[in-house]
């Protein structure tokens, strides 16, 4: 039996590739939610009236993978002290959010988020809040690096999925180091 998780973390393309990779995931979809107009698309939520977030929304197998080990990827996919934005992404559409599907997934992500905290100079600024409806964006978006032959739009590639043993800002190499200026 198969599990959905929703995280928004900037722009849907990137925090959905990165998520394909991982064992156990068997689908995702990009899409929106959080917000209050129904059958919201692209332009829509662009414009910052809707209340949604660029969203993906991923179906996996707790066999295989852990609620935990997808909220690894989802720290590791973006810069959660920014409000609102992801690198060029500004607006409210690019929030942080953790949209929980069942009081363990609420659990774990505010133990997740807890344990981010302790490893940042700056507050994080991820929601943590109920999964509504989620509205699959238009199918141009859906795999979006696949149908174009594009890896990634951030600066590094997929984390592994081990949790971190040192503090982020101590790590070389990373969006979150570049971000930090270190």
């Amino acid at each position: 039996m198969t599990e959905k998780a929703t995280f928004a973390a900037g722009c849907f393309w990137g925090v959905e590739h990165a998520f394909m990779q991982i064992d156990g995931v068997v689908a995702t979809a990009v899409g929106y939610t959080g917000g209050t107009v129904e059958h919201p698309d692209y332009r829509t939520v662009c414009s910052g009236r809707t209340g949604h977030a660029e969203a993906v929304e991923v179906e996996y197998d707790p066999g295989q993978v852990s609620y935990e080990q997808l909220l690894t990827v989802f720290w590791n996919e973006h810069d959660p002290t920014q409000r609102n934005r992801q690198g060029p992404d500004v607006g409210s559409q690019y929030r942080s959010a953790i949209f929980v599907h069942t009081p363990a997934q609420r659990a774990a992500a505010e133990a997740s988020l807890a344990a981010m905290q302790t490893h940042l100079g700056k507050p994080i600024v991820t929601e943590i809040t109920d999964a509504g409806t989620f509205w699959r964006a238009e199918d141009y978006h859906q795999r979006y690096f696949e149908k174009h032959g594009q890896v990634a739009c951030k600066l590094q590639a997929p984390p592994p999925l081990t949790a971190r043993s040192e503090p982020v800002q101590e790590r070389t190499g990373g969006l979150l180091s570049k971000v930090l200026g270190r």
